[in-house]
């Protein structure tokens, strides 16, 4: 069981990683985590840089938003954040930046198309986008609508399989198992992202891979029979 030392430790470890690999600026950006026994959350405070981020300033709250640790606010993406734990429970982490790639393809509004093994190694198919947000949306309750935009995308997907998504006009979500996968997810959601525009401006014509190389990569790592590195 993880105790909530523990959690606070993680999450602020797994906020510092997104300053070490590059994938933020300033204090854009945050990294969140649940204790699924607890129903706790931790989640990085709003606007603290990252050089000055520490375990015991990390906010603990409660699925429904209360406040049950901290002195400073929580993130604002916070209700985002708890859509997202409450309606996809197999998930421990998430992730949130603006990093550069990715969220060019956030604000151009398009899915993230799989042009290559590298992408289908992580992500089964395109990394999919939101729609466009309501003027009604952005007025009322906006973060919490974030997540709800983002549930909707995933109405007829399964979050295990697509662990990121693009919001459009906005930028990445990444989420996995824990806070380190879901970082790790934002890395690779970011490599692939450049790996695209590269490839696109080579090939505006490339088109994405066949779902029988698809299923080769992602599966042999992630499926049922995967033989993908050490067991």
């Amino acid at each position: 069981m993880i105790m909530l030392n523990d959690l606070k430790e993680n999450v602020c470890q797994a906020n510092v990683e997104l300053r070490r690999q590059d994938l933020v600026l300033y204090s854009w950006g945050n990294v969140s985590g649940i204790d699924r026994s607890k129903g706790i959350v931790a989640i990085k405070p709003s606007g603290v840089a990252y050089d000055e981020l520490t375990a015991e300033k990390i906010v603990l709250f409660d699925l429904d938003g209360n406040v049950l640790e901290g002195d400073l606010n929580p993130s604002s993406d916070t209700p985002t954040h708890l859509e997202l734990y409450r309606t996809f429970e197999s998930i421990g982490g998430i992730c949130h930046t603006h990093s550069k790639y990715a969220t060019m393809w956030a604000q151009a509004c398009k899915d993230l198309p799989c042009l290559g093994k590298t992408h289908a190694n992580n992500f089964y198919g395109c990394v999919p986008v939101t729609a466009v947000m309501t003027q009604e949306q952005i007025e009322a309750d906006y973060e919490l609508n974030t997540g709800k935009v983002i549930v909707e995308r995933f109405k007829d997907m399964d979050p295990s399989q697509m662990s990121a998504v693009l919001v459009a006009n906005h930028g990445p979500f990444t989420w996995g198992k824990d806070v380190d996968k879901a970082v790790e997810n934002a890395v690779v959601l970011e490599e692939v992202s450049s790996m695209a525009v590269g490839t696109l401006q080579i090939n505006p014509q490339q088109q994405g891979i066949s779902q029988t190389l698809l299923d080769k990569h992602y599966l042999r790592k992630h499926g049922e029979n995967s033989y993908y590195g050490q067991k």
